[in-house]
């Protein structure tokens, strides 16, 4: 398979991924722990069909310490037990969000007072920037149907 452009020439999608990728640098320096904004951002892309970045996320998740258990669960999050109650807030919050068009309300505010339990005002900020910005990167992906499998951990610094 080879991508219908590529993300990494192209001086429009250059520019564009740099711009999330500085927004994305903000969140990794939060205190949200690493682990979740991992999970986050498979579970994003799972529902959003992004497999270049699920290619990406579970390799870097797996190269931190995260176990194959965990990352085989994440689609099945509800039923699992190996989540804590704050990675499934947060994980629940990255479905909302994710499929934002699905509910009239948007991310209903059950799901956001749960989050809030679990987060302070700075995470749930975080974890809102990492949903977008995972989301972007997930319809970059998706839409030029970039190849999957290929990735390196630490590819992308």
């Amino acid at each position: 398979m080879e991508a219908r452009l590529n993300v990494f020439s192209n001086p429009v999608l250059t520019k564009a991924m740099k711009g999330l990728i500085a927004a994305n640098k903000a969140v990794g320096e939060s205190s949200v722990p690493a682990a979740t904004q991992e999970l986050v951002r498979i579970r994003a892309s799972q529902i959003n069909g992004c497999g270049f970045c699920l290619d990406m996320h579970t390799k870097e998740a797996l190269h931190a310490g995260e176990t194959t258990l965990r990352l085989n669960l994440v689609a099945t999050w509800r039923e699992a037990t190996v989540f804590t109650e704050a990675e499934r807030a947060a994980l629940e919050l990255a479905e909302e969000a994710t499929r934002i068009a699905d509910a009239a309300g948007g991310v209903s505010d059950e799901v956001w007072a749960n989050a809030a339990k679990h987060y302070d005002e700075e995470q749930l900020g975080a974890l809102v920037a990492e949903i977008a910005i995972i989301n972007a990167f997930n319809r970059f992906n998706v839409t030029v149907q970039q190849p999957a499998g290929d990735y390196q951990v630490g590819q992308f610094g």
